[in-house]
This record gives structure tokens, sequence and C-alpha cells, in this order.
């Protein structure tokens, strides 16, 4: 069976985050005061083939741990469904 997973990837949240400070900084530059605390992460999608929903679960928990997410810094989420 083919599946796709939605992948999202993002810092800690007690660790800084450079980026999401800096655009949040810039808000106020643009009139736009009312935001605040913006993190900056990842998303990634991608499409596998598995024999069924749990194996392409285990495939992508796999692929987050082993490449797509340094645990030490960032946490992760995802979805599977079957196309």
């Amino acid at each position: 069976m083919k599946f796709k997973a939605e992948i999202d990837v993002m810092p800690h949240a007690a660790l800084l985050d450079p980026q999401g400070k800096a655009v949040t900084g810039s808000m106020k530059n643009i009139g736009l005061s009312q935001i605040n605390q913006v993190r900056i992460g990842k998303h990634m999608s991608m499409e596998l083939e598995a024999e069924n929903q749990a194996e392409a679960e285990k495939m992508v928990d796999e692929a987050c741990k082993k490449l797509l997410a340094n645990l030490i810094m960032e946490s992760y989420q995802f979805q599977v469904s079957a196309m």
C-alpha cells in the first residue's frame, strides 16, 4: 500500500529559537506587535510503501529518529495516511 506522511520537527520548548526570536522582533516592525513567541521548525512530507499503517508509522518514526530530527534539540510529530 502507498502512504503519505506529514512530519513536523520543532525545537524543544526549553531551547532558544534564534530564528523565531528574529521573526518575533520583526513583527513589531511591520505593525503586527500582537504576534509573540514565534517558533520556527521544519515541515516535511513523504510518500512510502508499506504493508500496513503500523509498518508505515514505524518506518516514518525510524526516519525521524535516525535522520530527520536532532533529538537532543528537536521534537517531532507525524501523521501517516493511506493514499
